[in-house]
């Protein structure tokens, strides 16, 4: 590579970036330091674990820092005392304020998992399934002080189909993303700069934080648009309904059926398809009653949770 080494600074937290981070520690740049959000409880023993790229970072012996946010002066001197020549920031989960983004040298470099300007914010990956989109895709950017505004460096797609699940999605993102980012790197180091293109102003869409209560399914919407809902949201916030007993039941998978039904919506027929609200169905494959593990819809039969004839609430 032509140029000389970078001292980069990573930014991000959960899994989708750990294959960034790895690729970028066992590059010809040099990472410093990397910030992280704070281990925090997890789990039903709510034991205090690190994040994936805490672990990771630790892993490969790389300083790891987690302040709360950058509103004390000492952490925000200590970031750029840092000396930093790029901050590479990939699902960090902290809003940056001026001071940080404008800290190292060539500013702040972000990951974002959409083809920008459409998914702005928290959420692109699931947003672009509910919303039936057929490609998504990584987008480098200069980020600025707007919400995922600023001007991209690099884009690449990826194609969504009726099979395509978040988490199916999300791995694919996140090796597209770890790939992306290593020749942006090469090309700034040998450069100085970066080929930066504005945003569009037309196709901006919100990629809106997801609520645990999008999962709650309502079985009058037609067939495609259920299998939408739950292709995107599991394995978070998940997808539920409730049976004749008032149970809760995780629907984790089930696939589009052709045939026509006249029974009511939310009517659970043989061999576990339910009625949707356009009179097609879509057959349960794995389901999960609470405080149970997932099942299989015959087990689920079996096991008392569901009947042929009941009407899923």
């Amino acid at each position: 590579m032509a140029g000389k080494k970078l001292r980069i600074v990573f930014m991000g937290t959960p899994e989708f970036s750990v294959g960034a981070l790895r690729a970028l520690i066992q590059s010809n740049h040099d990472v410093v330091c990397v910030y992280s959000q704070p281990p925090r409880p997890k789990g039903r023993g709510q034991a205090v674990q690190k994040s994936p790229v805490h672990g990771a970072a630790d892993y490969a012996g790389v300083e790891v820092r987690h302040p709360i946010n950058f509103k004390n002066p000492d952490d925000v001197a200590a970031f750029a005392a840092l000396n930093a020549d790029v901050a590479v920031v990939a699902a960090y989960g902290l809003i940056l304020p001026k001071s940080i983004l404008d800290a190292p040298k060539h500013g702040c470099i972000n990951i974002h998992a959409s083809l920008l300007p459409r998914w702005r914010g928290a959420a692109p990956i699931q947003r672009s399934i509910l919303a039936g989109d057929h490609a998504t895709g990584i987008t480098i950017m200069q980020m600025d002080v707007g919400l995922d505004t600023g001007p991209m460096i690099a884009m690449d797609k990826i194609e969504i189909d009726g099979q395509t699940t978040t988490t199916s999605l999300h791995d694919g993102l996140s090796n597209m993303g770890a790939a992306m980012i290593i020749p942006v790197m090469d090309e700034l180091a040998a450069n100085g700069t970066l080929t930066k293109t504005p945003q569009p102003d037309m196709g901006k869409t919100y990629a809106a934080m997801l609520k645990k209560e999008e999962g709650h399914i309502d079985w009058s919407l037609p067939s495609i648009q259920i299998h939408r809902i739950i292709r995107a949201l599991n394995p978070w916030p998940s997808t539920y309904s409730f049976n004749q007993k008032n149970q809760r039941l995780k629907i984790v998978n089930v696939t589009l059926c052709d045939d026509v039904l006249t029974k009511p919506y939310g009517t659970i027929c043989d061999d576990g398809i339910v009625v949707c609200g356009d009179g097609r169905g879509l057959k349960i494959e794995i389901i999960q009653p609470e405080n149970k593990k997932p099942m299989g819809v015959h087990d689920a039969f079996r096991g008392g949770y569901i009947a042929v004839g009941d009407v899923l609430k």
